[in-house]
C-alpha cells in the first residue's frame, strides 16, 4: 500500500525526562485516533515533549551525525527556540509498561501559520523563500510539518498511518489548505542524490502559484541529469521513504536542494496543497479524520 511513506523514517529510543509539572501542561487531552494498543494525540505537557525532544536526538545526532548547540549535547535533547510554538503530534503506545517516556514511539512537530506570524516565522524560512507563496495566498492557512521520527522498531504501516491520521486530523480541525516543510536526504553531497533529485525536478517541481525557491544563497541545482536518462523506477528507489510517501499523497518540490551542514542532510521542500491529496487517501483515512477515530 502506497501509505508506507514513514514506514523507515528518521528514529530512535526515548530517554527519561524530568517529572511533569502540571503548570506546564500546554494541550488537553486530544487523541486523534487509535489502532491496537497506539494512539495519535498531541503532547499534553512540557513533560511529554520533552520526551519527544529525547526521540530526535538519538535520531538526528546519535543516528544521522546532526550537530546541535552544546547545551543541546548535555541535555541529550533535540532542541531548538520552535519547540516552544509547535504542537508536538505523538504516537503512544499503552502496552508499554512505564511512564509516558517509555511510551512514545513516534512523533512530528506542526505549526500554524497563525502561530507561526505572530513568533517569527516558520522554521523553514532558513532554507527556502517561503513568502511569496504565502503572499499569493492570503486566503488559505498554511501549516508546517517538521522533525518526524518513529522508534525503529515501529517502523510499520500501523505507525505511519496513525501518523498521517493524527496529520489529517488536526488540518481539518484548524483548517488549514495546504501543509509544507523539508525533507531530507542523508549526507551533504546532492550529487549522490544525483537520479532522485533530477527525477523530482523533471516530475515532480512546483508550478504556478504554488512556486517556492530555494534561498539564492544556499540553492543546490537538482537537474543533476537528463530526463532521458533517468529510470523512474531506480529514481523512486534510491529516495527517502519519506519523500516518496509525500509524492504519492499528491506532494510537490520546490525549486532547487539546500545542504544542511548541521544536520548532515541535503533538503528538499514538500508543498503539498490539501486540494492535491489524492482522493483515495481521503477515502481511506475518512474526509471527516474518522478512518482510525475513537
Amino acid at each position: 500500500m502506497a501509505i508506507e511513506l514513514l514506514n523507515r523514517t528518521l528514529t530512535s529510543e526515548t530517554k527519561q525526562a524530568p517529572a511533569a509539572d502540571p503548570a506546564n501542561s500546554r494541550v488537553g487531552s486530544d487523541v486523534f485516533g487509535r489502532i491496537g494498543t497506539l494512539e495519535t494525540r498531541l503532547a499534553r505537557n512540557l513533560r511529554e515533549i520533552d520526551a519527544a525532544q529525547a526521540v530526535r536526538y538519538r535520531v538526528f545526532v546519535e543516528e544521522m551525525g546532526a550537530t546541535i548547540e552544546p547545551e543541546a549535547m548535555r541535555l541529550r535533547r533535540d532542541i531548538d527556540s520552535y519547540d516552544a510554538i509547535c504542537d508536538h503530534l505523538l504516537v503512544v503506545d499503552n502496552a508499554i509498561d512505564g511512564e509516558i517516556e517509555d511510551q512514545i514511539v513516534g512523533t512530528y512537530r506542526l505549526l500554524r501559520q497563525s502561530v507561526a506570524e505572530a513568533n517569527g516565522g516558520f522554521y523553514s524560512t532558513s532554507e527556502f523563500d517561503i513568502a511569496p507563496l504565502l503572499a499569493r495566498h492570503p486566503d488559505k492557512q498554511f501549516m508546517e510539518l517538521g522533525r518526524s521520527c518513529v522508534l525503529p522498531e515501529y517502523r510499520t504501516k500501523r505507525t505511519v498511518e496513525l501518523l498521517w491520521q493524527g496529520n489529517w486530523a488536526y488540518a481539518l480541525k484548524h483548517g488549514v489548505n495546504a501543509m509544507f516543510g523539508c525533507a531530507s536526504f542523508p549526507g551533504v553531497r546532492p550529487e549522490e542524490h544525483a537520479l532522485a533529485l533530477s527525477f523530482l525536478h523533471h516530475n515532480a517541481l512546483v508550478k504556478d502559484e504554488w512556486m517556492v525557491h530555494a534561498l539564492p544563497d544556499l540553492n543546490r541545482n537538482m537537474d543533476l541529469m537528463p530526463a532521458e536518462a533517468i529510470n523512474p523506477r531506480q529514481a523512486l528507489s534510491a529516495m527517502p521513504p519519506l519523500v516518496k510517501g509525500y509524492l504519492r499523497l499528491g506532494a510537490m518540490i520546490g525549486m532547487g536542494a539546500v545542504v544542511d551542514q548541521a544536520f548532515n542532510t541535503t533538503d528538499v521542500l514538500i508543498v503539498l496543497p490539501i486540494a492535491s491529496i489524492s482522493g483515495r487517501y481521503i477515502n481511506y483515512f475518512g474526509a471527516d479524520a474518522g478512518r482510525f477515530a475513537n
